[in-house]
């Protein structure tokens, strides 16, 4: 997450010989960490502290990513009250959890008090129950609350995600009531696009931008300039359809809001960003087949989200085998078939992973829509069959010159051109169908869509070569 809170202290002088932080390169700078480190080791909290002094949260989080775990819990211990939690937002899940383990829980919770509550809730909801309820136990009773009730909600909705802190305010007070209601409260949020108009019930009844305001005159009331036409979001929906309403319409911030349409907490942008990259990189992760892994996972983490979709690839793989078995009496009298098959299925692979990787995207962006959705289909086949016809043309020209054969040339040109087709038709059909049965396309499609193009490849290979030589 991207967060505006910086280390402060009371110390006012640096070192001049003190590395910056990051290379020309823009990655962190290994002189800068090995003083770190060499102060870590001497337990000199004053100086890492100076060391920490002009960091942003962001970029704590990239120091404590470039430390070991024993150093990791040094520094956070030197800083002492100096140290902020939101920089916890900013490293791996796994960083994070392996701190949490390690910190007390009288730290964490000293520490998440100073937070907002969308960043509270990021730290603590991995945090296992016990230890949870007891870090909570310790927080002033209304940010308890506040936090325990965001904690309700499901993994990965609004709710999960939003901040409870915003600004509301009655119908009938007036531009002046406001702006000075403002200056005078202490507990307003740190940083916040628009005022949220509520009646006593907490019902969301417009919204008031804060450009708005400022042009307004003191005597005008709210409720005759705000903006009526609010969009809000259920606390229960998915962080990734909130996401889409973002980019929809151009939002800053959001209203979140309960079953009963009461007001609880609001999304802001920087979350959104967040969210977004998320889910891209689920996507990206779940098309190759791999789990919710970190660059900082271990070995055998890594291991075992990776082995089940490579256990589904060798599934397919074998079916694919059983293919070719069905013709080995057919390459045994042709070698040249053999080695030319590869390519068929390798084409065919990977022309159907290009149309089922656009076709997920498009899925998951909710750019496919039933208007669109028979243009894209038949777009896709002629791409595919008129790449087919391209790629027929030049392995047919190599085969011919590679092995003298014109007949084995017009072979692979034609089977070229039907598992090209079948990749552009099995590349969009296969997310559809996993789509429609409520099935992540982005998991399962790459092992289908891979298994399709090998035996279609295959069979119309092998089986127009044993028909055009008399193999059969």
């Amino acid at each position: 997450m991207a967060h505006s809170n910086d280390f402060h202290h009371h110390l006012s002088y640096d070192h001049d010989d003190i590395p910056p932080l990051r290379d020309i390169a823009d990655q962190i700078n290994r002189d800068w960490i090995d003083q770190l480190i060499d102060l870590i080791a001497t337990d000199d909290a004053e100086e890492v502290r100076i060391f920490l002094s002009d960091l942003h949260a962001a970029d704590v989080g990239d120091v404590l990513e470039a430390l070991s775990s024993k150093d990791r819990m040094g520094l956070i211990s030197l800083a002492g009250d100096h140290f902020d939690y939101s920089a916890l937002t900013e490293v791996d899940d796994a960083i994070r959890l392996e701190l949490m383990e390690e910190l007390p829980n009288a730290d964490i919770a000293r520490g998440v008090q100073e937070l907002d509550s969308d960043d509270a809730v990021y730290i603590l909801e991995d945090i296992e129950g016990a230890d949870q309820a007891d870090i909570l136990a310790k927080l002033p009773t209304f940010e308890r609350l506040a936090l325990r009730r965001s904690l309700d909600f499901p993994d990965d909705t609004a709710g999960r995600r939003m901040q409870t802190e915003f600004i509301a305010i009655p119908p009938f007070w007036t531009i002046g009531q406001t702006i000075d209601y403002m200056r005078e409260a202490d507990d307003l949020p740190d940083d916040f696009y628009q005022i949220y108009v509520v009646d006593p019930s907490y019902n969301l009844l417009g919204t008031l931008a804060l450009d708005r305001m400022l042009r307004a005159k003191r005597p005008e009331s709210i409720g005759s300039i705000m903006n009526a036409n609010v969009i809000t979001v259920p606390a229960e929906e998915d962080q990734e359809e909130a996401a889409h309403l973002f980019e929809r319409y151009d939002l800053v911030e959001l209203a979140v809001v309960d079953d009963n349409q009461r007001m609880v907490g609001v999304l802001t942008i920087d979350d959104i960003v967040d969210v977004i990259q998320e889910e891209a990189a689920e996507d990206i992760k779940r098309l190759a087949g791999v789990g919710a892994e970190e660059i900082s996972d271990n070995v055998w983490g890594t291991m075992r989200s990776r082995v089940t979709w490579l256990g589904v690839n060798l599934i397919t793989a074998v079916l694919a085998s059983m293919v070719i078995s069905m013709f080995d009496a057919t390459i045994s009298q042709m070698v040249a078939l053999a080695v030319l098959m590869p390519i068929v299925a390798s084409m065919g692979g990977n022309a159907g992973t290009q149309t089922m990787t656009v076709t997920v995207r498009a899925l998951s962006t909710k750019e496919l829509d039933k208007f669109n959705i028979r243009r894209l289909i038949t777009r896709e086949v002629l791409v595919g069959g008129l790449n087919g016809l391209v790629f027929a043309v030049i392995i047919g020209v190599v085969a011919a010159i590679w092995f003298g054969n014109i007949m084995l040339a017009g072979v692979i040109g034609i089977a070229m051109i039907v598992n090209m087709f079948a990749a552009g038709l099995s590349g969009i059909l296969v997310p559809l169908a996993l789509n429609r049965v409520n099935i992540d396309p982005a998991i399962a499609s790459s092992a289908f869509v891979t298994t399709v193009t090998d035996i279609v490849g295959f069979f119309a290979f092998l089986g127009l070569a044993a028909l055009a030589f008399g193999l059969v």
